[in-house]
């Protein structure tokens, strides 16, 4: 099997799959609290999990290679229950830029920049915004939870989709790393139903809170739901989603008018 992953990979391959037109995909996670009964390392690992799966798949049709997970991201909202490691939105962002020009820098021009973190939506969208413009590459930027849809969904049994340590996230870290959840008292890690609607205000309007607003165990959903089954099938219909978002040649299909490009390595902050 052709390796994906690029910390394992010699300077030479590398340089073999820029030649190659390779996809990187840049993974952006976080090492936040995820409940009494998850690892601070959840949205890494799931991230890393998803993203290895789904450039596997992807290889069948054009070569993949996956960068070391950006494992801190912004989790403000996760710091009064201890335990999460947290940037700043400058640090965050400059960060991404730093990373996303050493690709380049190589002779890459296709990155996915892919989210396994909520906390990270909004500033993804907004270096894609600001760097896209910048550098003579494509750049896309995708959260799988969101790219998957329904299809990771639907094997929720009683929450509307993935939510914070819920049953989603519970199941896929059953499926890949069963030793690292607590599954002692999984009945009672019951909590946040009310999900992302405590950051809602009037009609549209969108407020900034901390996540003991919903809960006090730091964890939203209903763990006890979880199964490894469950995680399995939401695991792939993530890596099924990212596969499919790389392989589609209108991914990585060049803007019409590249000619803000090429200013590569000037700083955003």
């Amino acid at each position: 099997m052709q390796e994906t992953d690029w910390s394992r990979l010699k300077a030479h391959e590398l340089r073999a799959l820029a030649a190659q037109d390779a996809v990187v995909i840049l993974p952006i996670a976080s090492i936040e609290q995820h409940g009494p009964h998850l690892p601070t390392m959840t949205d890494t690992r799931l991230g890393y999990e998803v993203n290895m799966r789904a450039a596997r798949k992807a290889c069948a049709t054009r070569p993949v290679v996956v960068a070391p997970v950006v494992w801190s991201g912004l989790s403000e909202h996760h710091m009064p229950f201890g335990g999460t490691l947290t940037l700043s939105h400058a640090t965050f962002r400059a960060v991404l830029h730093d990373l996303i020009v050493s690709i380049t820098r190589h002779g890459f021009r296709h990155i996915l920049i892919s989210n396994s973190h909520g906390g990270n939506m909004v500033a993804m969208q907004q270096i894609c915004d600001e760097l896209g413009s910048q550098i003579d590459a494509v750049l896309v930027g995708a959260t799988y939870v969101a790219e998957a849809g329904e299809d990771l969904a639907q094997h929720c049994q009683d929450q509307p989709g993935v939510m914070h340590g819920g049953e989603a996230e519970t199941s896929m870290m059953l499926a890949c790393e069963p030793d690292l959840v607590d599954t002692s008292d999984l009945a009672s890690v019951i909590d946040g139903m009310d999900g992302a609607g405590f950051l809602k205000a009037g009609k549209t309007a969108y407020r900034w809170r901390p996540f003991p607003h919903i809960t006090g165990n730091g964890m939203a959903g209903n763990a006890s739901r979880a199964t490894a089954e469950k995680g399995e099938r939401m695991l792939e219909a993530g890596a099924n989603a990212l596969a499919a978002l790389i392989c589609d040649p209108a991914t990585w299909a060049d803007p019409a008018d590249r000619r803000g490009a090429g200013t590569m390595g000037v700083p955003f902050r």
